[in-house]
């Protein structure tokens, strides 16, 4: 049995076991972390960039073409399951490294032509159709990427290590999100905000050609794994390996712990505590995207080191109850966080909040939970145009039952102002010419009012208390390395090597994909629905909470298994 220089083994199961590892090995699992942070770059810059491409790209009001900008930033999400099931079928049968080369090039040319797409001005509908497209492929990508670098670090690791080595793949996630903000934040600093609103968002993109032929490169230089290498040359390989991970009972039983019981809730505490959070500050608290992406990226670059803290003490006292402890004390604090959020970023908002309540006097039927897919779908009853106004707006609002039938109104202060019910166009997707003059008057109104009951139209730079929204951001992130950091070796060490590529990479695509894409629309349209700028932190918070007593109850400790074993 060959194994690699560097890696002793137990005699008695051929177990490696640290005898240090050789100067090439750490070049390879250096490679795989920085191939993988370019990746994740190019993942998050749409994300960081989603208020701008919304304008770009699509049509409609403000908070429909957000809402649709953020499906759109889902939709790389949504399918990175299919990218876990197509590459890891690969990855298990082939290789890992080969993989690697793929799933690169398919992502760095994806990101690179969505710096070169015409605007929706330009060509119409097919810009939109065309993003989303691009967006689907990053998803594809992605998907083949995690579970190949996870599985190949972990392959590479000695026993008893696991966990401080995958932590270091744990953290291209957040550098890459870093490395995405650090890019915008100085295109933006150099060319201003007009311009870089404009057209300079696309620098980043375009920047990602060359990370792409970096990142090929050390691809191409790096060596299959030990453990691959190993079952490969003893003819063990699978020869199906989807239907080993999914159709066997045992193996499907673990994938689906692996989901409910440990990714879905890391899933909503990292996309909480990393997007969220951003959106929060930039569209919810109306901070400047230039001060927000600052914030976000001081709190990143102070937390990060603890991925490999949490990482580490994984290795000593186990991978599952730090898991779940973060997902715990997230679920336990969101809301006391979030509202600090608000006291330090905007306490103009705050103050609003408390001494000018908004009420919604509306037939509750009127009133529907807008959640828009297409994102051309208008809302044309009274309530949804009030309500709607005043999400814009940021504008938390109670609701009074009406009899059935009454048009809506929206009480501010002593003041009451009538809504309309809208007339559709013909073809049913806006508003007549009558029903926008109406709709036009009535948010000027609104403005007026809300601005006068002493809601800011942005939040005022000057005031905003930078150290503690800081130590905040840096608390949400904080969560996340906790969750985070031992997440990779403990999906490695719930499979087999033959089947473990694909078996990881599902329940991590699903959970982060699914679970942690959607939560930033699905957090705004909650908004929207109860009209609490806080009501949608009740998704990662039911999310979290269901993993903490699923993953308590029925998923094992894993730091102690055997990862060479092919069975």
């Amino acid at each position: 049995m060959a194994i690699t220089p560097g890696i002793t083994t137990d005699g008695r199961k051929g177990i490696p076991v640290d005898a240090g590892l050789t100067k090439e090995e750490r070049k390879v699992i250096f490679a795989s972390s920085l191939g993988t942070v370019f990746e994740w770059y190019d993942f998050y810059l749409y994300g960081a960039l989603a208020p701008i491409i919304a304008k770009q790209f699509f049509v409609g009001d403000p908070t429909t073409t957000f809402i649709f900008a953020l499906l759109a930033f889902a939709a790389g999400f949504i399918v990175r399951p299919f990218g876990a099931l197509v590459f890891g079928r690969l990855g298990d049968m082939i290789g890992r490294k080969y993989t690697f080369l793929v799933t690169i090039l398919l992502m760095g040319a994806s990101t690179f032509f969505v710096g070169l797409l015409p605007s929706y001005a330009s060509i119409g509908i097919a810009a939109p159709i065309i993003l989303v497209t691009l967006r689907i492929l990053q998803g594809l990508a992605l998907g083949g990427e995690y579970g190949g670098a996870a599985t190949y670090v972990a392959e590479h690791a000695p026993h008893g290590k696991r966990g401080f080595f995958t932590s270091w793949i744990q953290t291209t996630a957040t550098m890459g999100l870093f490395l995405s903000l650090l890019v915008i934040l100085g295109t933006r600093t150099a060319m201003g905000e007009d311009e870089f609103t404009a057209w300079g968002w696309r620098i980043p993109f375009l920047v990602s050609v060359l990370l792409l032929g970096i990142s090929v490169w050390i691809r191409l230089s790096m060596n299959e794994s030990p453990a691959f290498a190993k079952m490969k040359a003893e003819g063990k390989t699978s020869k199906a390996p989807l239907s080993e991970a999914f159709l066997k009972p045992k193996n499907a039983k673990i994938v689906f712990l692996a989901l409910v019981g440990l990714t879905m809730g890391q899933a909503v505490v990292w996309y909480t505590g990393q997007f969220y959070a951003l959106f929060f500050l930039t569209q919810t608290l109306k901070v400047d995207g230039a001060v927000a992406n600052i914030l976000i990226a001081i709190s990143l670059l102070l937390a990060t080191p603890f991925f490999i803290v949490f990482g580490t003490l994984s290795d000593k006292i186990g991978r599952k109850w730090i898991i779940l402890f973060g997902c715990a004390i997230a679920a336990c604090t969101y809301f006391p966080i979030f509202k600090g959020i608000t006291h330090y970023a905007n306490p103009a908002l705050e103050a609003a909040l408390q001494s000018s309540p908004v009420v919604v006097v509306a037939d509750p039927e009127s009133c529907h939970f807008q959640f828009n897919l297409t994102g051309t779908k208008k809302f044309p009853s009274s309530c949804d145009i009030a309500t709607g106004m005043l999400t814009q707006s940021s504008v938390s609002y109670t609701k009074d039952d009406a009899p059935p039938g009454t048009v809506a109104k929206v009480r501010i202060g002593d003041k009451e102002y009538t809504s309309f019910n809208a007339v559709m166009t013909p073809d049913g997707l806006n508003f007549d010419a009558d029903s926008k003059a109406k709709e036009k008057a009535l948010k000027a109104e609104i403005g007026a009012a809300i601005k006068a009951a002493g809601y800011p139209a942005k939040a005022d730079t000057e005031q905003i208390n930078k150290p503690m929204v800081v130590l905040l951001l840096f608390i949400l992130v904080l969560y996340v390395t906790a969750v985070y950091g031992p997440i990779a070796a403990m999906l490695v060490e719930m499979f087999p090597t033959r089947i473990r590529y694909t078996s990881m990479s599902l329940p991590y695509h699903i959970g982060n994909g699914w679970f942690g894409g959607l939560l930033p629309t699905t957090a705004f349209a909650l908004v929207a629905y109860k009209g609490d700028i806080y009501y949608g932190l009740w998704y990662p918070i039911i999310v979290a909470l269901v993993t903490v007593v699923i993953g308590g109850l029925f998923v094992k400790e894993t730091k102690d298994n055997d990862i060479y074993a092919s069975d």
